[in-house]
């Protein structure tokens, strides 16, 4: 029996788009390996025309008023609610992680979307009465026009909700050009908010590659761009959207690390760093991937990481007693293989490798098991690099001060963690680390949706954090009214409007 390939194209206008291309991106299973979509990469002609309808759509969007914004956005997530499993579904499928996983992920979109319901609280302007004998000045915000954002395979839902709700609220259109390794949950998106009764317009899926991505940086109808994905593409789409005067959020790599004092709660710290190194198949941005042990806790440390590392079932993502799933694709599977068979050779000591790991029936996955590394110094690979799997370094430091000083020279700040029962300890860290966002006791601080996720140093490109306030302010431009009414009493000589001149 042959196996049927499906077709994703774009959604463009409030309808799905055949794509012209004739350009197509495999995508496949990652647990069988086997190819299951293509998946339609637009061209420049089909860039334009999705940047046109939101254009098109922006002029009475723009103007439309909060309520209807808001009572579209509560319908959506009533859809999106009832449509949980579904589309968990669509990410096992072809991102590969497992169910439960991809429902926690649907669950942190949501949270995004609560805020974006409850957008007219953030949209409140500012009055100043009589700041001149009958002058007021008022500040308000309103929306930029066309934005874009550009998302990476990780999370193919809750990373476009980290960015089209408070779009879309603040009175924007949006073009999303999710990843082409996972693009169904986009469309699936892209269905429920027509159901939910948004003009078509507002919001278009453009699929696609480089080629998409490009047109969208240099576009002159496009006001915004918002990136979620590595350091050096981050920077690439910061400078070129830059240069063609727009505004950016680029969110960019990591190498997170969690700071373990000697009075820390040893088993509760390898319960953190088990489940943050290596949940996700460690293909996440606030993945912890280094592990810094102060004083003499190192070795028991190590050991009780390696206990637990050695119970996690890894499986298929339709396996519900799987609990890490393949990485999305061979070629990324073999590149996080080799930072763990390069160890050795960089004075690393190897105490779980993962690079031989298969699963029973489904050889052809992209499977991989999970790495432990210890005694890893500073210019090893595996330290320098985001690895992006589920491999995890634990760096040794004698003291506080000598663990915060390994943590604040990497080049990457975007989150960080201390496990210690010392509070002093914590305050101290969480004012002197270099890093955007910070946990205590909190392996993955993966802030709430009404505050702000981004990191430091090259971890971001841009002024503004996403989502929260930052994201409020990301999407919508500040305008200061100054207001002079003429009293009635100074109406022309002749007319009497019957106010007492006593002023």
């Amino acid at each position: 029996m042959t196996n049927t390939v499906k077709t994703v194209n774009h959604w463009i206008g409030g309808k799905a788009v055949e794509g012209t291309s004739g350009n197509w991106g495999p995508v496949t299973d990652p647990a069988t390996g086997a190819v299951t979509t293509r998946v339609a990469l637009a061209s420049v002609e089909e860039v334009d025309a999705a940047v046109a309808a939101a254009k098109d759509a922006f002029a009475t969007w723009g103007t439309s008023s909060l309520a209807q914004r808001t009572t579209i956005l509560f319908k959506f997530r009533a859809l999106l609610d009832a449509n949980r499993d579904a589309i968990a579904e669509l990410i096992v499928a072809e991102h590969g992680k497992v169910h439960s996983d991809a429902l926690g992920e649907v669950a942190r979109g949501l949270e995004i979307v609560d805020l974006a319901c409850g957008i007219t609280v953030q949209l409140k302007g500012e009055l100043s009465t009589q700041v001149s004998n009958r002058v007021d000045v008022a500040s308000i915000r309103q929306p930029v026009g066309v934005v874009a954002g550009i998302t990476p395979f990780n999370f193919p839902a809750m990373v476009p909700m980290w960015m089209f709700p408070i779009a879309i609220a603040t009175g924007n259109t949006f073009i999303l050009k999710p990843s082409e390794k996972d693009p169904s949950p986009a469309l699936k998106i892209a269905e429920l908010l027509a159901e939910a009764g948004l003009p078509d317009g507002v919001f278009n899926v453009l699929n696609g590659d480089k080629v998409s991505v490009d047109r969208l940086l240099e576009h002159p109808d496009v006001s915004a761009i918002s990136f979620v994905g590595s350091t050096p593409i981050a920077r690439h789409i910061h400078t070129t959207a830059s240069a063609n005067g727009k505004r950016v959020q680029a969110l960019g790599g990591a190498k997170n690390h969690m700071l373990v004092l000697p009075d820390a709660d040893l088993d509760a710290a390898a319960d953190a760093a088990v489940s943050a190194a290596y949940g996700s198949a460690g293909e996440r941005c606030m993945a912890i991937s280094a592990v810094v042990a102060v004083g003499s806790i190192g070795d028991e440390l190590v050991q009780k990481i390696r206990e637990r590392a050695e119970k996690i079932k890894i499986g298929p993502g339709t396996d519900p007693t799987s609990e890490m799933g393949p990485l999305i694709t061979a070629v990324h599977r073999d590149k996080v293989a080799s930072y763990v068979t390069g160890a050795a050779d960089e004075g690393c000591e190897v105490v779980l490798d993962g690079t031989g790991y298969t699963v029973e029936g489904h050889e052809d996955g992209h499977w991989i098991g999970l790495s432990l590394l210890d005694h890893v110094p500073t210019t090893a690979a595996a330290y320098q690099d985001e690895i992006f799997g589920p491999v995890l370094c634990v760096l040794r430091a004698e003291t506080y001060e000598e663990g915060l000083a390994l943590i604040n020279g990497s080049r990457f700040g975007n989150g960080t963690a201390i496990f210690t029962r010392d509070g002093g300890a914590a305050r101290r860290f969480q004012m002197e680390v270099e890093a955007g966002m910070v946990g205590v006791n909190v392996p993955i601080p993966v802030p709430v949706g009404y505050h702000s996720f981004g990191g430091w140093k090259d971890s971001l490109f841009g002024d503004h954090h996403i989502y929260g306030n930052d994201g409020v302010h990301f999407y919508t431009r500040g305008k200061v009214v100054t207001t002079r009414w003429p009293d009635p009493s100074d109406a022309p000589a002749g007319v009497d409007l019957g106010f007492p001149r006593n002023h």
